[in-house]
This record gives structure tokens, sequence and C-alpha cells, in this order.
């Protein structure tokens, strides 16, 4: 981050957003592209929005009592909503056993439940600390269910005085109408190729343009990933998917059962991607250092074929967080691969 507490690439948003201070609107979601630093941009404008003295371009300014709380989460007139699976792994880690597993048998939810939303009435329903403003950080707005949208909903449409929500989405286009007629849009710019690249380098990110393109342009997804513990079986899947056999599919999902299988599939999902584009003509996306391979790969098969192993893979991420078993779960996706080039 710059020493603004954001972003270089969120700099021009910054002073955009500043224009909406006089006249604040009682909700405003933020969207834009995943792995850009919307989450973290919001955050220090909540931050500012409790500052008690901002500094002339509306940056919170660190010191003062309240910036103090905000920085331990303990402002009073502060509200975080997100999914239990988004929350610490020390608290995680304090409820499991040795082996890892939850004591209550049940992973946490990637919701925002019902009981999230209806827990802010008692918060918006107190006096306000030192007569300021209320906020309330929503994210991510898809992870909204059913009940929990039209709970939110009833507090859009008969907003209470004082409060700001900050609702934070990657796709925008999961949001329920209602919700998004009751918000005021605010979209945030991804990075120049240029200026996220730029960043990676700043990070000691090795092969930082590689790790660019393979997450679509998102310099914190690029760096999450570049010093993540999956970066080996990461090499390990795209050698398998270079150079495909049913027998090799077997010995590679042995050693990757502890990969998320989400993950993996995400993987798979862009070496397809790339595949097909290449035999439609357009250019290479997630993988240009593997262009020669996969345009070997991509004239062995009709692009019929790519399109529906594109399917499948959707098909398979919808149902890889609850799989029988992890490893039944690989093999079958990479003998479903190799068998595409028999």
């Amino acid at each position: 981050m710059s020493d603004k507490g954001i972003y270089p690439w969120q700099q021009d948003d910054w002073l955009r957003l500043q224009q909406m201070r006089e006249r604040l609107p009682h909700a405003i979601l933020f969207h834009g592209a995943a792995g850009t630093g919307k989450v973290a941009f919001v955050e220090r404008f909540a931050e500012s929005l409790l500052c008690e003295r901002p500094s002339p371009d509306a940056h919170p300014c660190g010191q003062c009592e309240s910036c103090g709380w905000f920085a331990q989460y303990g402002h009073p007139d502060y509200r975080r909503v997100r999914p239990n699976a988004l929350e610490s792994e020390v608290a995680d880690d304090a409820d499991s056993d040795d082996s890892g597993t939850k004591k209550s048998g049940k992973a946490p939810s990637k919701d925002i439940r019902i009981e999230q939303v209806r827990s802010l009435s008692a918060f918006m329903n107190v006096s306000t600390h030192r007569s300021g403003i209320r906020v309330v950080l929503l994210y991510p707005a898809e992870a909204l269910n059913a009940a929990s949208a039209n709970a939110l909903l009833k507090t859009l449409e008969e907003p209470p005085p004082d409060t700001a929500f900050l609702l934070v989405t990657d796709r925008i286009d999961r949001l329920l109408p209602t919700i998004l007629s009751r918000c005021r849009k605010f979209p945030l710019s991804a990075p120049s190729a240029a200026a996220a690249l730029q960043w990676l380098e700043s990070q000691g990110v090795p092969h930082a343009a590689r790790w660019l393109a393979e997450h679509g342009g998102a310099p914190l997804a690029a760096r999450e990933a570049a010093h993540g513990a999956d970066a080996a079986e990461r090499d390990e899947l795209l050698a398998l998917l270079a150079k495909p056999t049913a027998g090799a599919a077997l010995v590679v999902a042995e050693r990757l059962q502890k990969v998320p299988l989400a993950q993996l599939v995400a993987w798979q999902q862009r070496w397809l991607y790339d595949m097909l584009s290449l035999k439609l003509g357009a250019q290479v996306r997630y993988f240009p250092h593997q262009q020669q391979v996969l345009t070997q790969l991509a004239a062995r098969l009709p692009a019929e074929r790519l399109q529906q192993a594109l399917r499948d893979a959707g098909a398979r991420r919808a149902v890889a967080d609850h799989p029988l078993s992890a490893r039944l779960f690989i093999e079958q996706m990479l003998i479903d691969y190799a068998g595409l080039f028999r």
C-alpha cells in the first residue's frame, strides 16, 4: 500500500469518492474485479468517516481515539458483516482439535446469514458515539443468501439516520435488483498492467508477469498465489495438463489432496480457457509462457470438445466444496482431462 493506506492504483478512485462526502448516500455498493484491494479501500473509507481529525484529503489521521478503536476493531459505531468462513484462522484454530478438524463437525458458513443481518438492529437503535455516524461494512455482498438479502433490503428501504452501509462485491450480477436499486453504485478501477506489475515487483514477487497474467491482472491475487503454500502443487498440475496421461493422473492426484479442490478446478478452467481461445483465434490470457504447449494441445481437439470440457469444469466447480472423497474427485477430474486427447 501507499503511505495513504490505499494501493497506488486507487488514488483517483479515492479523490472521486470524496465528492460524495457532503451528501453521503445511506448505502454505497463498491464493485470491481477480485484481487484488486476493494475491501482495504472501503475499510480505509470507513475509518475516515469515523476519524475525529481527518487530513485535508480525507484520509484518517491514525492518531485519534477513534482511529485507535478502529485499528483494534473495537469502534462502538462500526460493524463488519461477512461470512464466518472469512473470520481469522486464529479463531478457527481455537475451535479445532489436534488434527485440525472442527470440533462441531461443521465447516464455517460461506453465506452471510440472516442472523448476522438481524443482529444489526440493536446496533442501529443505540445512539452514536459522540453524535457521529454509524458505519456498516458488508462483504462480499454476493454471499447474502435469499433470507439475509431480504432482511437487509428492509433496512435499506427504511434506513436509520446517521448510518452508512458500505457493501463490497466482486459479482454485482449476483445481487438482487432490489438491493442494487437502493444503493449508490461506485465502480472501482482495476489497475493498469504496468501499475500492477510495478507493484508486484516492489513486493518482491518472482516472475511477476507470469503470476499477474495467470490471475487476470489482479495484483493481490497474484501476490498471494506466488507466496502461497500451493505453488509447487500448481506447477505439478500444470505439468500434467501439458502432458496428459491417465496413469500420471492417478499419481498426481495423490499429491494434490491438500490443495483446496476449488483452486484445482480454477487452475484447470484457466488452462482450458486458453486452449479454447487459441482454437478460436484469440490470444492466450492466463498462461502466455505456455503458449507453444497450449497451441499444440488445442490443435488436437475440436472446439466443441473444449467447450464441453469447460462446461464440465464449471459443473465440477459447483460441487468442489462438498466432495465425497478429495482423492477420487481429483482423479476423475484429471482422468477426464486426459481422456480428451485419446
